[in-house]
């Protein structure tokens, strides 16, 4: 959650329109406020910036900033702001550009597209100031997530070029990029790459650094040292198929960690697509076994829960745990492609049509 340089604006207004469930006593109430829905919509990349709001980019090449108004609406027993939706449109006629990963550091975000070519933005609201800091060509390039560790360093990842999955490393606080050689990666196994779902394959903690990958092989790349070293771990996760696998990982603290996927053409299975480890990703159990929510696209631990609240969402609604993944609640079927927490009680959602504020009683 960092501060973005903002440049010009342009103001476009959203409505805001709000959904209350309330499940079974004893079991969390979500309410939700819709700040802007739009059937062109189509987010997959999503943060939140201090002092801002949520900031997002789009699969039409949209970079957009939600602002909260002075003005706050009562919803139910929420205190929800209002919100001044702020859109700039990075296409251009001979180029539609495709987002599925943000980041930011400390007063810069970054975007990068997928396909060929790849383009990392240095992003900003005035459309005049976003710079290309990064490009590849290939015919098999396709970024989906990245993340920073620090306001200096930050990595991207993505599916095979070569032998190897595709990293991108920063030190220079995103003004530079560049490529990792195979030669100081572990090799990738046939049919292995990464999913752009969510913008959720890359895990930070620290120095650590847990990057997963799916399709017919879903295994765990991790780095304890911001990217300079890298081991490689199994999963026993759903695999085996090109849309099967790991497309989200979280990790609470060093050692805690949860990751969630299964296969979307077949969203209601539900056999291993959520596993767990408790040893740094060294290894994994599947948990939840034939119960609890099917395919998902994202994982997030509720903050400040020791390790013990989680909550998913993807198209088929939005699921809560609050025994390390053990046992899931369902809470609502509006569909989401990722969320970000503000803190324990507050997340953003995106998705399909749609952008949301969700309040938790957890």
């Amino acid at each position: 959650m960092r501060l973005l340089s903002l440049g010009l604006l342009l103001l476009l207004f959203g409505a805001c329109k709000t959904n209350g469930f309330q499940s079974t006593k004893n079991t969390p109430l979500l309410t939700m406020v819709h700040m802007v829905e739009d059937s062109t919509l189509n987010v997959r990349a999503l943060e939140i910036l201090d002092s801002v709001g949520p900031i997002y980019l789009t699969s039409r090449g949209e970079l957009g900033m939600l602002f909260q108004n002075k003005v706050l609406q009562t919803v139910d027993t929420f205190n929800a702001p209002s919100f001044t939706n702020n859109k700039v449109n990075l296409s251009t006629d001979s180029l539609q550009l495709n987002f599925r990963a943000l980041a930011v550091n400390k007063d810069k975000g970054y975007g990068i597209t997928i396909g060929n070519p790849a383009l990392l933005y240095q992003l900003n609201a005035d459309k005049e100031k976003n710079t290309i800091v990064y490009s590849e060509h290939h015919p098999d390039v396709f970024y989906d997530a990245m993340d920073f560790w620090n306001d200096q360093e930050g990595i991207v990842i993505g599916d095979p070029t070569e032998g190897c999955m595709s990293i991108l490393i920063t030190r220079d606080g995103g003004e530079t990029w560049s490529k990792l050689s195979c030669d100081n990666l572990p090799p990738i196994i046939e049919g292995e790459a990464a999913f752009a779902a969510s913008d959720t394959n890359i895990a930070i903690v620290g120095d650590h650094t847990w990057v997963a990958t799916g399709g017919k092989v879903s295994r765990v790349l991790y780095s304890p040292d911001k990217g300079i070293h890298w081991r490689v771990f199994e999963t026993p996760i759903v695999q085996g198929e090109a849309t099967t696998g790991i497309y989200s990982i979280d990790f609470y603290d060093r050692y805690t960690g949860f990751a969630i996927g299964g296969d979307y053409t077949e969203a209601d299975a539900n056999t291993a697509n959520k596993i767990r480890t408790t040893d740094g990703g060294i290894t994994w159990e599947v948990v939840s076994n034939q119960s609890g929510p099917g395919y998902r696209s994202c994982i997030q631990y509720v903050p400040h829960s020791n390790g013990q609240k989680l909550v998913a969402v993807g198209f088929k609604g939005v699921d809560y745990s609050s025994d390390a993944g053990e046992t899931w609640t369902h809470l609502s079927d509006e569909g989401f492609y990722t969320i970000r927490f503000l803190n324990d009680s507050v997340a953003y959602a995106a998705g399909n049509g749609r952008i949301s504020k969700l309040l938790f009683q957890l």
